[in-house]
């Protein structure tokens, strides 16, 4: 596709991908299962590493496979998007070996000693670990708030110019809670304040967050993204080209938390059934979530796409669909949770999500396990929160899982 023509629906842009031109005509991405690219003589080399000419020099630096899958992705991030001129809208994106590194790399490329980071409740527990746990080790503070209080998230940052980067998980790990990017992105701007939201929930193809203006998303591409469980990636996305290719990517470098190409290849295959699947995860979550929040072992059922939530309407405005993870408590409680853990059938015991089949956790002793009890229940991640990530399985099979594993703690 030339760079002037724009496809006219999502689903043609995730199927087409990056669009690279490969040796021998290869009609899909090749593995470029190799640790160094040749130079042609010592000019070319130099140029290379000097930045005065395109071109791989090592895998840890680049590869074509990667590089197309980031691109891929990029693409999907900004479809339908314009910049501030009015013209479709370039973002950039760098491969890594897993979310996390990805996380890693945003935040350090922006960071020194002395700034702060303001966050909210109820993130993904290695999100948590690093802002609270390891960040600090270096003099960056991490402040929590609630964005839904505008005025009070407004005052910290009056009271706090150190405060260089807003993080935003929306829906939020494992609680679903959302948040009004519009509305936090025109408070960080008064500030002067950068935005980084983590996407991997959501997927480009249910929330674009750069529609909002935000500086920098983040995926974990092991999740719905390449939608089989058979990869560990990650992707930072950013709107500064500029920063991207010289900050970013140098970090990125030295941090070494480049993607195998082994991974990117798995997840380009993944990215060009994206749309559909995630119809399917959506429809078959609403389905199930409406069943779990009829049911009378359920006390509880955090799903914005249930019009109860208090974020119902907010997801409906920023959001193409309400997602497919939800969490839900039952009336018996932790041990309740356990006996419907270990009674399904159906349903897989694991951490992760995204996958062709429903993932059912425990996150306060596995995924959030790391975090202190406290700040846990703070962040609404009781003991007997289950999380559920909804898969491709028919709804009624689904339904028949739960109903008896449901029974199990009545």
């Amino acid at each position: 596709m030339k760079p002037e023509e724009q496809y006219c629906d999502f689903s043609t842009q995730a199927v087409h991908g990056g669009r690279y031109l490969h040796g021998e005509h290869a009609h899909s991405a090749p593995i470029y299962a190799t640790s160094t690219f040749t130079f042609d003589n010592a000019e070319q080399g130099m140029n290379r590493f000097a930045g005065n000419e395109n071109g791989f020099i090592y895998s840890r630096f680049g590869n074509p496979t990667t590089a197309e899958a980031a691109d891929a992705i990029a693409k999907l991030e900004a479809f339908g998007l314009k910049d501030e001129k009015g013209d479709p809208l370039e973002l950039s994106a760098l491969l890594h070996s897993s979310g996390q590194s990805a996380m890693v790399t945003m935040f350090l490329s922006n960071l020194k000693a002395g700034d702060k980071v303001l966050t909210h409740y109820s993130l993904y527990g290695g999100t948590h670990e690093f802002l609270f746990d390891f960040l600090p080790g270096l003099g960056i503070q991490s402040l929590i708030t609630d964005f839904k209080k505008i005025e009070e998230t407004e005052n910290l940052l009056m009271q706090n110019p150190e405060i260089k980067i807003i993080h935003i998980e929306s829906p939020a790990n494992p609680t679903m809670d959302c948040t009004d990017l519009q509305a936090v992105v025109t408070l960080a701007k008064k500030f002067q304040v950068l935005v980084t939201v983590d996407n991997t929930f959501s997927t480009p193809y249910l929330q674009q967050p750069f529609r909002f203006g935000v500086d920098f998303v983040f995926h974990s591409t092991t999740k719905f993204l390449n939608g089989h469980g058979n990869t560990i990636g990650g992707v930072l996305i950013g709107k500064d080209k500029a920063f991207m290719k010289s900050i970013v990517n140098r970090i990125h470098k030295l941090l070494g938390g480049n993607s195998s190409p082994f991974d990117a290849f798995l997840l380009l295959q993944g990215l060009k059934t994206l749309p559909i699947r995630m119809e399917k995860h959506c429809s078959n979550a609403k389905i199930i979530a409406k069943f779990l929040s009829e049911h009378p072992a359920v006390s509880k059922v955090n799903f914005n796409g249930l019009p109860d939530h208090p974020d119902y309407v907010l997801s409906q405005r920023q959001m193409r669909h309400a997602g497919a993870v939800m969490s839900f408590e039952l009336a018996a409680g932790l041990e309740g949770g356990r006996k419907f853990i270990d009674a399904l059938r159906i349903c897989v015991r694991a951490v992760s999500l995204g996958t062709a089949d429903t993932l059912v956790s425990h996150p306060a002793s596995m995924s959030h396990s790391g975090m202190k009890r406290e700040d846990r229940i703070k962040s609404g991640i009781t003991d007997g929160l289950i999380r559920m990530s909804v898969g491709l399985e028919d709804p009624n099979d689904l339904l028949q899982d739960l109903r008896q594993a449901l029974s199990a703690t009545i």
